[in-house]
């Protein structure tokens, strides 16, 4: 079955998707989690991950990061789209900015489509290049201020994490001077890690956020 999550607004997005996967795992903290992503998604990995079955569990979560940005991607999802459909396992499919043409093929087959729109107060405001660019030079400093000024505009610390995150995956497929490849790989998971750890309790989000960008 597939959950789909798209929206014009990225970082709402993304942490919607995050936190989903998240209390899913929490649920079935048995079941296995896999996770394929533009560099690891072909045919034969989706079909290894719709064919997983063991002893002790009979479906898995599997989450699609961002399918629809490679058109090679794109068609490794499309002609397995009816297997994701009827497949046991829970397919949750990331994609911000999915065209039009891809949601109207994807969106009838989904068991529920969450949508994250950007505001009209939200879009007044613009990209925020500041967050991102000081990620992608590893200024700390630059970072840190502009993760304390995103939120005190009013920005939720969900939002902030899925724009940097967003940025890392960013860094991993165009590349970087700054960042190199398993670097940029290594800054992705720890991201995605900050999610489970302020979930757990050991620290809010917007705290993990400014350890985090004292970090890079």
């Amino acid at each position: 079955m597939i959950y789909l999550f798209h929206g014009s607004d990225v970082g709402k997005t993304r942490a919607k998707a995050f936190a989903w996967v998240s209390a899913a795992r929490a649920k079935a903290p048995e079941a296995p989690y896999i996770r394929l992503d533009t560099e690891s998604l072909t045919h034969e990995s989706l079909g290894s991950a719709l064919g997983s079955q063991g002893l002790f569990f009979s479906r898995s979560l599997i989450s699609l990061d961002d399918p629809f940005s490679l058109s090679e991607t794109s068609q490794v999802v499309f002609e397995a789209l009816q297997a994701l459909a009827d497949s046991e396992h829970v397919v949750a499919i990331i994609a911000p900015k999915i065209t039009a043409p891809h949601l109207k093929k994807i969106e009838p087959k989904a068991a529920k489509v969450f949508e994250q729109m950007l505001a009209e107060k939200k879009a007044a405001r613009g990209f925020n290049s500041g967050l991102v660019n000081a990620l992608a030079a590893r200024d700390r400093t630059v970072l840190w201020k502009e993760i304390i000024k995103a939120i005190r505009a009013g920005d939720a610390p969900e939002m902030v994490h899925g724009l940097l995150h967003w940025k890392a995956r960013d860094l991993m497929q165009k590349g970087s001077c700054v960042w190199k490849p398993d670097e940029a790989r290594a800054l992705s998971r720890r991201l995605i890690e900050l999610v489970s750890e302020a979930r757990s309790g050991s620290l809010p989000l917007n705290l993990a956020l400014e350890r985090f960008a004292l970090s890079v």
